[in-house]
């Protein structure tokens, strides 16, 4: 007979290796791609609807994001040539490549519909440009989330089904923020409502995530994690009320909501990444896990008996 498998660490150390990602860069590069991409959304529903100023804060942050966003993947890569070789080759399973090839046609896209825009030429160029950043927007926002939630790490993969959606909501917080802090109160109502809306979908996927994640979840709930989470939800919150309450009366109010925003989408993206770490670091959330769908096997018909 084959023995029954027991899960165990090796000798207390960790079964997973600890992501070699910095935290700085890589947590900013999850969090400077959700507001690039959730900025040409909101820039093509200004551009469409006669809001130019909130139109071009939107397009100039975009740019500007997802250029630091690159910037911080180069940089937590060693070499730029590492980026380059991603893009020799598309393969449609690997989170990676796809999110490669993404961004390198992304990142153009939002340069033209920026300078365009600046420039006060080539309208037409930069009316395509900034719908076909937008029809990417979206995916830009929330495929660091599949990248994440892809790898074996516990408190990322096990949240494989929510995370895209809080990465939308924070993003679209983020972008909101962005142009609450930035651009005339007069044309800020679309911005408003997305930080309420983005508030509602972020804080909302991510206490169902938490419970659906069971053991996995712990790591929110200590160390730096647990702190940046709870300054993640207390300054969303706060942001989005105060936006869609008062920023539509005062220039103060509505830089203070949009700072409290883009901290706020920045503490999450950070939780997220510190979160991931302490859950590969610790044993237990690779062996307990794998312990209960052994017994729950065996608790199915035809299911090997439980270890003794």
């Amino acid at each position: 007979m084959v023995p029954d498998a027991e899960f165990s660490s090796y000798y207390g150390r960790p079964i997973l290796n600890r992501p070699t990602w910095k935290a700085l860069d890589i947590a900013g590069y999850l969090y400077l791609g959700g507001l690039a991409g959730a900025s040409s959304l909101l820039a093509a529903g200004a551009h469409a609807t006669g809001r130019p100023a909130l139109a071009r804060t939107a397009k100039l942050g975009a740019a500007g994001a997802v250029s630091l966003s690159l910037a911080a993947l180069v940089h937590d890569l060693g070499r730029p040539e590492r980026f380059l070789n991603m893009l020799r080759v598309f393969k449609p399973t690997s989170p990676m490549s796809v999110g490669s090839w993404l961004l390198a046609g992304y990142a153009p896209l939002t340069v033209a519909a920026a300078a365009a825009d600046v420039a006060g030429r080539y309208r037409l160029v930069g009316a395509a440009a900034t719908a076909s950043a937008a029809v990417l927007g979206p995916a830009v926002a929330t495929y660091t989330a599949v990248l994440v939630s892809d790898t074996a790490v516990p408190s990322w993969h096990e949240g494989h089904r929510e995370l895209p959606y809080v990465f939308a909501g924070s993003g679209a917080t983020a972008a909101a923020g962005l142009a609450l802090v930035c651009a005339p109160i007069g044309e800020t109502g679309p911005a408003r409502r997305t930080a309420a809306l983005g508030a509602v979908l972020e804080l909302g996927s991510f206490r169902v995530m938490k419970r659906r994640m069971g053991l996995a979840a712990e790591p929110f709930e200590h160390g730096r994690a647990r702190t940046l989470l709870r300054a993640a939800e207390t300054l969303t919150f706060a942001g989005a009320t105060l936006g869609a309450c008062f920023g539509g009366r005062s220039r103060a109010v509505a830089a203070g909501a949009g700072a409290a925003l883009l901290a706020g989408s920045a503490a999450l993206r950070f939780a997220v990444f510190h979160a991931g770490v302490a859950s590969a670091e610790d044993p237990k959330y690779t062996v307990l896990p794998q312990r209960e769908r052994l017994a729950a096997g065996a608790r199915e018909p035809g299911g090997a008996p439980p270890a003794s």
